[in-house]
């Protein structure tokens, strides 16, 4: 019985470590997706290819400027000051699909201009059919939102910026 296929996924422990290791790899390569099998265990690593993914890495604060007028001076900030963005902005710990509001048609967990407590959800990542909820790290304002909702986001990518 403990050889059987659905007891294994059940006691499997997760390398989360590996995990983060082969979803950089993933960005670096411009891979699809990476499946390594060490004896019984398999882990499979992938994400979503889109028609154009460089546009989803390389421009998500202007693409985020066109739901909301009132983001638009928020998107210039970062290009005003990319040093002090990548010092102050919440990055992603995994790579999945970003989502700015717990349900379709909810309101979004933060605005620019909100203040948040330390432990405020932010923003979920669903991964793997997981919801992960980010939190803030400290209390500050949220100065910009980085991504739309439903992007695919990498592992490290700046999401939002609080100060």
């Amino acid at each position: 019985m403990g050889h059987e296929r659905g007891d294994k996924a059940e006691n499997m422990s997760i390398d989360s470590k590996l995990v983060r290791e082969l979803a950089e790899l993933l960005a670096e390569t411009g891979l699809s997706e990476i499946e390594v099998e060490d004896g019984e265990r398999k882990i499979r690593v992938a994400r979503q290819i889109t028609a154009a993914p460089v546009t989803q890495v390389s421009v998500p604060a202007p693409a985020a400027a066109a739901p909301a007028p009132v983001t638009a001076p928020a998107a210039a900030a970062p290009a005003a000051a990319p040093a002090d963005d990548s010092a102050n902005a919440l990055k992603s710990p995994m790579v999945g699909t970003c989502y700015l509001a717990a349900e379709p048609g909810a309101a979004n967990f933060v605005s620019v201009g909100q203040t948040v407590k330390a432990g405020d959800t932010v923003l979920i990542i669903e991964a793997m059919k997981v919801m992960n909820p980010i939190t803030a790290p400290a209390a500050g304002v949220v100065k910009a939102i980085l991504v739309e909702n439903a992007q695919p986001v990498e592992f490290d990518q700046p999401l939002v910026v609080i100060a």
